[in-house]
């Protein structure tokens, strides 16, 4: 990836790029000495924690016994992005590539986008908080049609709980989890982050994925854990994100029979209809853990999806938990005291959206337009020499590694920075190193040299950020790395950060 087919990276731009403050920038190697990763580690919540829990740190505590929790990679992006000019209702100008969140217009083929919603006398009263029993019907039906036809154990509303939206979700299950040992993967979602801090009686146990194996979640490496560590509960999402790939077939199946064998597996498969097949029959497919479950009250699967991504509706906030019976009973209980239910009506009108004919449309047409978007931003990628070593098999992001460049833009958080000066926003991926004590120093991140860009957005924002690359990288042919990794706004105002003084405070 270098920047330059007749120089190697180390000699790109002119021979000013030996000048001894250039020479220090290329050998980072620790956060305090990058004006980027100060920035994020002044914002709140994402200093690192004190090893002590009754050890306060005055910089963070808002009001006494209250601390900043941390924000999201999107919500930390976001701010950052306002800070340097970019607003929800000019968002025209920019190019958002960072946002989890798929275009919600017409697409190719797929049915009619919902423009009303009836508002039923009966729908302005409070849900239940496990949802209509009407939707939890058509979610089980769903799977059982999608997943389990010809199994002698099926899904029933009882094995459903309505839940406004997919944090929600993960928040009430893990309300509901003991004292245990859970695991998670590096890289997974960002959300899991605050989910294991906020929720203290989940003791979070790593496990780093390998690139080298296209970060594959090793089953067998797992059940070693379990035996060695005594891990109770396993969390990850499938298809991944940040990474796009996927747990699929006999890996899949062999995850599923943890479940009984005593250790809970719970997967977020909010990316389930974003498969990219190389075949023409194969279109129209899915995927989902429900597919392996023997007996749906006593395997210990736990499945997390809902309207946000499949159906493109992230503004309805109706999303969905199936389990076992029991774990239903729970979450109705932790959803009394958590959020209240989701929204009543909203619940109403997603029941025909999930009519199997109506689902099988929009499945299609979701998988051969987002595929398309993929492809082309892979091709604009690789005209940059910013080729993606593992693309994406799932989901619509890209995990894009930027080691091979020349210091400091082979950083996540410098990259983004940078990007921000184009009118361009990606994540980061050190959001995506699941650290909740945030001690690790963020150089010795595994994700420290990768961003996370989205495809979800229409094709014209995508050519528009892909421009936006082009120009930091012809910016570092033209004036060499002199021109990167200072000057970055801290607010709207202008204010520039300056490592000097904040080093002297």
């Amino acid at each position: 990836m270098s920047l330059n087919r007749s120089q190697p990276p180390s000699r790109v731009g002119t021979p000013r790029f030996k000048d001894i403050v250039l020479d220090v920038m290329k050998h980072y190697k620790h956060e305090t000495e990058s004006e980027a990763h100060q920035i994020f580690r002044q914002a709140p919540g994402h200093g690192v924690k004190h090893a002590l829990p009754q050890t306060i740190n005055p910089d963070e505590e808002t009001v006494p016994g209250i601390e900043h929790p941390g924000s999201t990679g999107v919500i930390y992006c976001s701010d950052r992005a306002m800070a340097n000019g970019f607003s929800y209702a000019a968002s025209h100008e920019w190019s958002n590539l960072g946002q989890g969140a798929p275009e919600v217009g017409e697409i190719p083929n797929a049915p009619p986008r919902p423009t009303s919603i009836p508002l039923p006398t009966d729908s302005l009263e409070y849900a239940p908080t496990t949802g209509v029993k009407a939707l939890r019907e058509a979610v089980a039906n769903l799977y059982n049609h999608t997943y389990r036809q010809g199994k002698a154990s099926q899904y029933t509303y009882e094995n459903v709980c309505i839940v406004p939206g997919g944090r929600a979700g993960l928040s009430r299950v893990a309300a509901v989890i003991g004292d245990v040992y859970t695991s998670y993967q590096v890289p997974d979602y960002t959300a899991y982050d605050q989910i294991l801090s906020s929720f203290k009686r989940l003791v979070p146990v790593p496990t780093a994925l390998d690139p080298k194996t296209k970060y594959k979640l090793d089953i067998a490496q797992t059940k070693r854990d379990i035996q060695t560590q005594g891990l109770a509960v396993i969390l990850a999402s499938n298809p991944r994100n940040p990474t796009g790939q996927v747990i699929r077939g006999n890996d899949l199946k062999e995850l599923v029979a943890i479940g009984r064998e005593g250790t809970t597996v719970i997967l977020d498969e909010f990316y389930s209809w974003y498969i990219y097949p190389e075949n023409e029959k194969d279109y129209g497919q899915s995927v989902s853990a429900a597919e392996y479950v023997e007996d749906v009250n006593n395997d210990s699967l736990i499945i997390i999806d809902g309207l946000t991504k499949n159906w493109r509706l992230p503004g309805w906030r109706i999303c969905w938990v199936v389990g076992p019976t029991n774990l239903i009973t729970a979450l109705s209980q932790s959803g009394s005291f958590l959020d209240g239910g989701a929204n009543h009506p909203m619940q109403l009108a997603a029941i025909p959206l999930l009519d199997p004919a109506h689902v099988a449309l929009e499945k299609e047409a979701l998988q051969r337009h987002f595929k398309a978007k993929r492809d082309r931003v892979l091709q604009r990628l690789h005209q940059m020499r910013l080729d993606v070593s593992i693309p994406p098999q799932a989901t619509f992001y890209i995990w894009l590694d930027l080691e091979k460049l020349p210091a400091p833009l082979n950083n996540g958080l410098t990259f983004f920075e940078e990007l921000l000066k184009e009118q361009t926003i990606v994540i980061p991926g050190i959001f995506f190193d699941i650290n909740p004590a945030h001690r690790r120093n963020l150089f010795n991140s595994p994700c420290h040299h990768f961003v996370r860009i989205s495809f979800g957005p229409p094709l014209e924002d995508l050519e528009k950020g892909m421009d936006a690359f082009e120009r930091v990288l012809q910016k570092a042919r033209a004036q060499g790395m002199r021109a990167f990794g200072h000057s970055y706004k801290k607010s709207i105002d202008g204010e520039l950060h300056s490592p000097t003084a904040t080093r002297a405070t």
